[in-house]
């Protein structure tokens, strides 16, 4: 990582992997209360099958550990750029199909929206500090919803919020491998 160079900057992008896992592992845990309260309201089963969301990525990576610190961030930006919008587009269908009634629902689905808001921006911050500020957001997102059903929009939220909190997971493991130190020989092996 080019910004990585100077001492101050290996400690800021430390410090900032560290802050970033603790978003990520709230986000997880909020994550998880909510897709219970979801399914619970919206009335599902937990062990429904869902069929992929159109436009939503997948935690999931084909060879994970050869990805750069560059390409972790990348991905996981427009990870939660796309979420972003889902999740938005999920809170304005959650307040027309059950209005006030579910106004619980509705606060923890903008709570978990504001997390995600959160920890896009802070992924934008590690890669200013990487020398390479993020991607424009024009064209990102998700895209236009198809016409769904009720029951299909219920179930497409259902895969949303099990794929954020695969996201989460993902995002902790991304930072955990930025955090670590560079490919600098070890005491020991200097000897």
């Amino acid at each position: 990582m080019a910004a990585a160079d100077s001492p101050s900057a290996a400690l800021r992008r430390r410090d900032l992997c560290s802050r970033g896992i603790r978003l990520a592992g709230k986000m997880r845990s909020d994550v998880l209360d909510l897709l219970d309260t979801y399914v619970e309201r919206q009335g599902l089963d937990a062990s429904a099958s869902v069929a992929a969301v159109e436009g939503l990525p997948t935690a999931a990576a084909e060879r994970w550990d050869e990805q750069t610190g560059t390409q972790r961030l990348l991905e996981n930006l427009s990870a939660y750029r796309t979420f972003r919008t889902l999740l938005a587009q999920m809170l304005e269908e959650q307040r027309e199909q059950l209005g006030e009634a579910e106004a619980a629902l509705g606060r923890a689905l903008a709570a978990v929206l504001l997390q995600v808001s959160a920890f896009a921006y802070h992924l934008e911050e590690m890669l200013r500090l990487e020398s390479r500020g993020p991607p424009s957001e024009e064209g990102a997102g998700a895209p236009p919803l198809p016409h769904l059903s009720l029951f299909e929009r219920k179930l497409r939220g259902l895969g949303v919020l099990r794929e954020l909190a695969q996201w989460a997971v993902r995002s902790v493991r991304d930072l955990r491998q930025l955090a670590k130190p560079g490919p600098e020989p070890s005491p020991a092996e200097s000897l």
